[in-house]
């Protein structure tokens, strides 16, 4: 699943058009000012892209703790929200 999600994110963010190449997109590669430098739309664009296509949520107060997140660790969120909807009898249903 995680291959999956990172593909998708790395997609996304090549779709946003922000000059980047594939092989720039790392998952030690920060999505905030550190690294792909996402301006606060554009990581609210990519969360919204990552919740349509995987049934996930983001909080708007998380935002500036996702611009300071790594790809990996990007990844590794979604994954967990992906895992935590998908457990029988929970409330994300």
């Amino acid at each position: 699943m995680n291959d999956e999600i990172r593909a998708f994110i790395v997609k996304t963010v090549l779709d946003m058009d922000l000059g980047y190449e594939p092989g720039e997109i790392l998952d030690d590669t920060v999505l905030g000012p550190e690294g792909l430098d996402m301006e606060s739309l554009t990581m609210a664009e990519l969360a919204v892209r990552v919740e349509d296509q995987f049934g996930v949520e983001f909080g708007t107060d998380e935002a500036e703790q996702l611009a300071l997140m790594t790809i990996g660790e990007f990844v590794r969120t979604v994954a967990d929200r992906v895992a935590r909807t998908s457990v029988p009898g929970h409330v994300g249903q």
